[in-house]
Order: structure tokens, then C-alpha cells, then sequence
């Protein structure tokens, strides 16, 4: 039976949804990932996984940064 979350614990061989994964490199990138969400990652994902995703998600960051970066210069009229 699921929890709450929808994370079905039950089987540890399954890999991890996309889900999953976002909320773990998510959790990473802000250094709050749990102990157990850390075992879990590196007993049922897969490394090639979390680079893209890592990889993604750190170029949307400094994407948003830039655009926001940009958003402020234009607002001032510089």
C-alpha cells in the first residue's frame, strides 16, 4: 500500500521515478537530502540520471539568474 507521499517503499529494487529524482537533486542543490533519501538514491538510481538531471537543473538556475539579472538592469534603464 502507498504512503501519503505516493512513494511506494515497499520494493527496493524499483527504480526511482522522475519525480523522485527531481526531488532529490532538488534537496541536494540546497543540502537539506535526508539519510535515508541518500540511501535510497544510491541503492535504486542510476549516477547517469542524476548528472542530467543536476546538470539541467543547474543551467535553468543560472539561466533564472540571468534573466532576473537582466529583468533588474532593464527596470533601472541601465
Amino acid at each position: 500500500m502507498s504512503n501519503l507521499t505516493g512513494n511506494d517503499n515497499d520494493d527496493p529494487q524499483r527504480p526511482l521515478r522522475f519525480l523522485e529524482l527531481l526531488q532529490s537533486v532538488a534537496a541536494a542543490m540546497l543540502g537539506v537530502q535526508s539519510d535515508a533519501a541518500r540511501k535510497r538514491d544510491f541503492s535504486r538510481g542510476k549516477p547517469l540520471h542524476f548528472v542530467i538531471i543536476g546538470v539541467a537543473a543547474t543551467l535553468l538556475f543560472v539561466l533564472a539568474v540571468a534573466g532576473i539579472v537582466q529583468l533588474v538592469l532593464h527596470l533601472a534603464g541601465a
